[in-house]
């Protein structure tokens, strides 16, 4: 959904942010945007990439994901979709073509405005012992597992 339909008074940054979301699928946070696009736009400050993805998030524009509790990530693919999360990198993927959909009965009268589907699992690079992940041994610890097996 970011296209010329959002009623937005388009600022160069915004510009540069949205040009980020639109070629990037790595679900990138608000301080990975921040590092990507403050080389063509040295003035942009954190708060810029903050503010213009939480108007994002409110059109509708973006996803927020909150995979991570040390941070959120942002989709900008806002059609329903799973993702598949590494637990060693990092890494997230989308799943398109797969959805869940809680039935009526089991809602128990709540109005479902949205659900996000993970499945959490070692990628190929980790679970092969590629860049830095448990099967080489040297582990890393951006995503932290927790009692249920998710990310914290």
């Amino acid at each position: 959904m970011l296209t010329k339909d959002l009623q937005l008074k388009m600022t160069p940054q915004r510009a540069a942010i949205i040009g980020y979301l639109k070629e990037n699928t790595s679900h990138p946070s608000a301080d990975d945007i921040y590092m990507a696009v403050r080389t063509n736009h040295p003035m942009m400050s954190l708060a810029t990439v903050y503010n213009t993805l939480e108007t994002l998030r409110s059109t509708g524009a973006v996803v927020e994901l909150s995979l991570d509790r040390r941070k959120k990530r942002y989709d900008p693919v806002t059609a329903p979709h799973a993702h598949l999360v590494c637990t060693a990198c990092g890494k997230v993927e989308d799943i398109s073509g797969f959805n869940v959909k809680l039935p009526p009965a089991l809602a128990r009268g709540y109005r479902i405005t949205g659900a996000q589907t993970e499945f959490y699992g070692l990628c190929p690079e980790c679970g092969n012992g590629g860049h830095g992940g448990p099967g080489n041994g040297k582990g890393d610890d951006r995503m932290v597992a927790k009692e249920n097996g998710r990310p914290s």
